[in-house]
């Protein structure tokens, strides 16, 4: 016999327990990834020239606090950065701004009017799946331009992107117990 599957409506309740899960999940992804980068700490006996090059070292975390920028130019630093704000649900504005930094890498101009659509889509129009926090005047050029997009179309929504990384997501990056965790640990690897 088949079984008949009979869906009830979510309580509020339910609805609050799904959110607070879904926190608990993005949290432990976090710890998850902390666990996984701290062993990077751990295993740095080797005297191994690649494996030197490979590992994360304190001398570089540290270097991390001294600007977004030095922070965004290290593998390690953008991989942490971009944890923390996914932990935090608000990891589109660091999507928005590598997506934009991919899309000015792109020669072909289809290939380029197809990726602006695709951007104004997920970032910049209304109500989009990961819209950011831009004006409405930004938003309204920004919708002129992908009709005939140009490498850059979305510049000015990049440095209001990265204006607010600078001034709000990253200090708490900085304050965060992932990065003081971090830059916490003695100096014992070399590289």
């Amino acid at each position: 016999q088949p079984q008949m599957c009979i869906k009830t409506p979510l309580k509020e309740s339910d609805h609050m327990s799904m959110e607070q899960n879904d926190k608990k999940k993005a949290k432990n992804l976090g710890k998850d990834f902390m666990c996984r980068l701290q062993s990077m700490f751990s295993n740095t006996t080797s005297t191994d020239e690649s494996s030197k090059h490979s590992r994360l070292n304190q001398e570089e975390i540290l270097f991390w606090s001294q600007s977004l920028e030095k922070l965004l130019d290290s593998k390690y630093g953008m991989t942490m950065f971009r944890a923390f704000l996914k932990s935090e649900f608000s990891d589109e504005n660091i999507e928005f701004w590598l997506t934009c930094e991919d899309y000015k890498k792109i020669k072909s101009s289809s290939r380029m009017t197809s990726k602006a659509k695709k951007i104004y889509e997920q970032y910049i129009q209304t109500e989009a799946p990961k819209e950011i926090n831009i004006d409405h005047q930004t938003r309204e050029v920004i919708k002129a331009n992908v009709l005939a997009p140009t490498i850059n179309c979305f510049d000015e929504a990049q440095k209001i992107v990265y204006s607010l990384m600078e001034r709000d997501s990253y200090p708490r990056f900085l304050r965060s117990d992932i990065y003081k965790s971090l830059s916490s640990k003695p100096d014992s690897v070399k590289g």
